[in-house]
Parts: structure tokens; sequence; C-alpha cells
């Protein structure tokens, strides 16, 4: 008698995202560090795409490396970006592979949280018709909240992006409970036919558990990788991101099929 082979889960694809190299070159001015060069590198390391957010203040990323990034990488692009007709419309100009609707505070140091879909629903089903109108992937960067999910595929959204900021944060039984918040939602988001990314905080001691949820088809992960290359390297810091990875779907995988 013949077993049929298991059937492989979704393979996983990394996000590299390069704002906090221009965070560094734009605290000197100047054009060193290059976020080109690290797209490149991460090409090279095994990076399945680049993602730059172009916040409204320009504190890291630059309307110039959304454009030669745009002209010069293969890599698909994401392009990180709040709901403002400022933004759509560079959006629009561009034609980035994706684009991730993230919500943004001027005094922020960094994405506090998921977008609130429940009370934008208007002004973001207006965008997301806009950007797919133009051929672009719109993925929604939301909290793991089946309301905030449910919401997200009422407006036509075919991608989320779950915020795993808390579960990063958290530690001990907090950090489990977080970690089930992201299982959950990614199970609800796959049940509503919506494609489910997750990032956020995310370092090699946390990546693993998130990895081995099988309706995660991407990760996006920046802040980390850049703040690790300071002391192995950028090529070195993204190849072992990959592995874990790799080794954590893999992992589950058999256990699933065992």
């Amino acid at each position: 008698m013949t077993v049929p082979a298991a059937t492989p889960w979704p393979s996983l694809r990394l996000g590299v995202n390069i704002d906090h190299v221009a965070t560094i070159r734009n605290a000197r001015g100047g054009g060193h560090p290059d976020p080109l060069r690290a797209a490149r590198i991460a090409a090279r390391a095994g990076a399945d795409g680049i993602t730059a957010h172009l916040r409204e203040d320009r504190r890291h990323i630059s309307d110039d490396d959304i454009m030669a990034l745009r002209r010069e990488i293969e890599l698909p692009l994401n392009l990180e970006m709040a709901a403002t007709e400022e933004m759509l419309a560079i959006a629009l100009r561009h034609k980035p592979h994706a684009a991730c609707i993230v919500p943004e505070k001027r005094r922020e140091l960094t994405t506090e949280g998921g977008l609130d879909v429940t009370r934008g629903h208007d002004l973001l089903a207006d965008y997301v018709e806009r950007l797919a109108g133009a051929g672009i992937r719109v993925s929604l960067f939301i909290d793991p909240d089946p309301r905030q999910i449910e919401a997200a595929a009422a407006i036509g959204a075919p991608v989320v992006e779950l915020h795993t900021g808390a579960y990063c944060d958290a530690g001990g039984k907090t950090r489990e409970q977080e970690l089930e918040r992201i299982r959950t939602g990614a199970a609800l988001a796959a049940e509503a036919g919506l494609e489910c990314h997750a990032g956020h905080g995310l370092s090699f001691d946390t990546v693993g558990a998130v990895a081995e949820i099988p309706q995660i088809r991407e990760l996006n992960i920046g802040h980390f990788l850049v703040g690790e290359a300071i002391f192995s390297g950028l090529d070195s810091a993204i190849k072992r991101m990959r592995a874990l990875m790799d080794k954590a779907r893999a992992e589950a995988s058999g256990q699933k099929s065992a």
C-alpha cells in the first residue's frame, strides 16, 4: 500500500525592512549608509522582498530612496504608508509590488499598534480599492483582534499583517497569551480568505514560534536585523534569521504530518 506524501505547509517569505539603515544615515546627513546597498545585501542573503516605510516626516526613508529601490531592486518592494492622500499619490506613481497601510503618529518612536479598521472603514475601503485598482497588493497592519480581522475582510483587503510587538515585548505567561492571540488571529484570517503576514519586534529569540504558525505566509523584520548587523554584519544577520524561520517551519510541519 502506498502512503500518500504529506502536503507541505506553505513557504514562509522574509521581507527585510531597511528603514533604520536610513535612520543611521540621516543622523549626520550625507549618503552613508545607503539603504539601496542594504537592499542588495538583503537580496543576496535570502530575503524575498524589501520593506520601506515612507513616513510623513521623512525621518528615515526618503522619496529618493523609494525611487532608487523601485528602479534598482528586482525583489518585490513593500511600501509601508499611512492612509493619506500624499502617500496614496506616491504609491500610485511608483506602483510598488505591495503597499501596507499602517497607523502613523508624528511623535511615536515606532509604530505603536495596529490600524483601527472598524472606525476607519470608509476611508480605508477607498484606499484599498484605489491601490488594488493600480495592481498593488494591499495589506492592512492590524492587531490580532477578531474584530479588526473581520473588518479588514469586509472592506476587501486581500492581506493582513498581524502586529507582533506585544508578543515580542512580553515575558512569561503573558508572552504565551500574546502568541496564542497571533495563532488565533492567523487562523481567523485564513478562514476569512485573507493572506496573513506578521511583523514588528521579531528577533532571533522570538521568530521561531511565529514561523511555526502555518497560516502565516510572510514575516517583515527590520530594526532587529539592522541592530544585529552592527555586531555580525547585515548579511550574517539575515542569513541567520532566514535559517531560524526555515528550521521552525520545517520542524512544525514535520510534527503535524507525523
